[in-house]
């Protein structure tokens, strides 16, 4: 299937008001989880459903929260995610670190109590179309990133993204990634393709690669050992320095905020318990350290110096982080976005069970892959 990101969008709002999101909760969610899948990162969008029944089901989301602030000064906030999905208090935080920093130069805002908030360029993207560099951080419910020289997870992927303003408004920069070499929801996406995964993505208790996707899911999921590797793969290829970045997010978004450090969290909290993720937001205006039109032009001048780089490949040219995700919105803002059947079936499911109408859409006369 190549859906309409319109029908997604309906589809993601018909399913979070059967269980019982209000409307304007559900329309900020399904419009960061659509944006995320348009933008080619199907990990963090339409197939985040499943898991978030399963949040649901078992007492821990709370979809029904509104994030409340609970305390703030000129240029930093912390605010209560009420145990509701990420997405609304995630939105909240960078909009209010983006007011203090356009009132103050810099915003810092941290959010605690929360869940998943989808992925975390969209957030980055909000600061940057009103003109501040806006960076996200994020802990995880998860614990699957393998420290380096470990056997076992103690962290989840916690990602971070940055994005920089373009003088059109629309961001020029956006770099978003996670910690560990992918995010743990890739490995998702290709067990719902029946695809093999690269090797590096997953390891054994052994250190040994992992390119079965469903095997890489059991690690991830089910065993104590094995996991995700950290950024850089292995000690000898820098993994020392994505497992820094790791703990850098977790300092940030966790420790900072109020936020759990999940390996911790999941042998006490009782069956029910709030997952408690943490988010970090910092927003700058760039007129607080030079004259904004200077900046661009830089900006403008480095990203295009960069873009000009000679390739290895001709037919593969440099690109900047953000290109990929803008170029796929475009292709699929036109074509459609692709939902294998697997996870067309989870929805039909996740539809009959709450009550809400199955409203994916094939995009008629949509392109198919070869």
């Amino acid at each position: 299937m190549r859906a309409t990101a319109e029908s997604v969008r309906r589809q993601i709002i018909g399913i979070l008001l059967a269980w019982g999101m209000d409307p304007d909760l559900a329309a900020t969610t399904a419009e960061a989880m659509v944006q995320t899948d348009l933008m080619g990162i199907d990990s963090h969008g339409l197939s985040m459903l499943m898991m978030y029944e399963k949040l649901r089901d078992g007492g821990q989301l709370h979809l029904q929260a509104r994030p409340r602030v609970l305390r703030q000064n000129a240029c930093t906030a912390l605010v209560d995610g009420g145990a509701g999905l990420g997405h609304p208090v995630a939105t909240m935080a960078m909009e209010l670190a983006v007011e203090k920093a356009l009132a103050a130069g810099i915003g810092a805002v941290g959010v605690c109590n929360s869940h998943h908030f989808g992925a975390a360029g969209h957030y980055a993207r909000i600061a940057a179309r009103r003109g501040v560099l806006g960076m996200v951080m994020t802990t995880a419910r998860s614990v699957m990133a393998v420290p380096a020289r470990g056997a076992a997870p103690m962290l989840g992927t916690n990602p971070i993204a940055l994005a920089a303003p373009d003088a059109d408004g629309e961001p020029a920069f956006v770099l978003d990634m996670s910690s560990t070499t992918v995010a743990g929801n890739k490995v998702k996406v290709y067990d719902l393709n029946g695809k093999p995964m690269p090797e590096g993505w997953v390891m054994d208790g052994e250190g040994r690669p992992v390119t079965d996707a469903a095997e890489g899911m059991a690690y991830l999921y089910k065993r104590a050992e094995g996991g995700l590797t950290p950024l850089g793969g292995t000690v000898e290829t820098g993994g020392h320095k994505g497992y820094g970045l790791g703990v850098m997010v977790q300092i940030l978004a966790g420790t900072l905020t109020g936020g759990a450090f999940s390996f911790l969290r999941n042998r006490t909290a009782p069956p029910g318990a709030p997952d408690n993720i943490g988010h970090f937001f910092l927003a700058i205006d760039p007129a607080a350290f030079r004259p904004p039109e200077e900046f661009h032009q830089d900006l403008g001048a480095l990203l295009d110096t960069l873009r000009q780089t000679p390739p290895a490949r001709p037919d593969r040219p440099v690109l900047i982080p953000g290109d990929p995700e803008r170029m796929e919105h475009a292709a699929r803002s036109a074509g459609g976005i692709p939902v294998p059947e697997s996870l067309a079936r989870h929805v039909r499911d996740i539809c009959a069970r709450c009550g809400a109408e199955y409203l994916l859409e094939d995009l008629p006369g949509a392109a198919r892959p070869a």
